[in-house]
């Protein structure tokens, strides 16, 4: 067994049991590194995984109509022509069915959240890579109550 199936409890396919689908995640965070890891767990653990290096990456992927994306799951510090909180903006205004996750250092940026939005980071960074699977599931599940 190795250390990624032991990790992830609860090793499901990751599908929404209402349409039969794999959700897809656009995770967006300028650490490379950080990015990998956290798109090698959430793939592990059944989720379509995108990937993407800063703001402008993420927003050409949003953008693509060809693209179902589910969850966007970004670090709030995110390089890029747009700030995280910016991206979030741009979301529901033009994506409202993608659940939006920010993910960084509570402290360091909140007071900056506080300004743009009603919501600041909802995941630490480093990531526990569990933490964010668990958040997902919690994110689209009420997604699928609601519809």
């Amino acid at each position: 067994m190795t250390r990624s199936s032991r990790l992830c409890k609860a090793h499901s396919t990751g599908m929404n049991a209402d349409s039969g689908s794999i959700p897809t995640i656009l995770v967006a965070d300028s650490e490379v590194l950080v990015r990998h890891e956290i798109a090698h767990y959430l793939r592990h653990c059944g989720y379509m995984v995108i990937e993407a290096a800063d703001s402008d990456e993420a927003l050409t992927v949003l953008n693509d109509p060809n693209l179902t994306i589910d969850v966007f799951l970004c670090d709030a510090k995110i390089k890029g022509g747009a700030n995280a909180f910016q991206v979030r903006t741009w979301l529901k205004e033009n994506r409202p069915d993608v659940n939006c996750i920010l993910a960084g250092n509570i402290e360091g940026v909140a007071r900056a959240a506080a300004e743009i939005c009603e919501q600041g980071p909802q995941l630490a960074r480093p990531y526990d890579p569990q933490g964010v699977v668990d958040f997902i599931k919690q994110l689209l599940a009420g997604r699928d109550r609601a519809a």
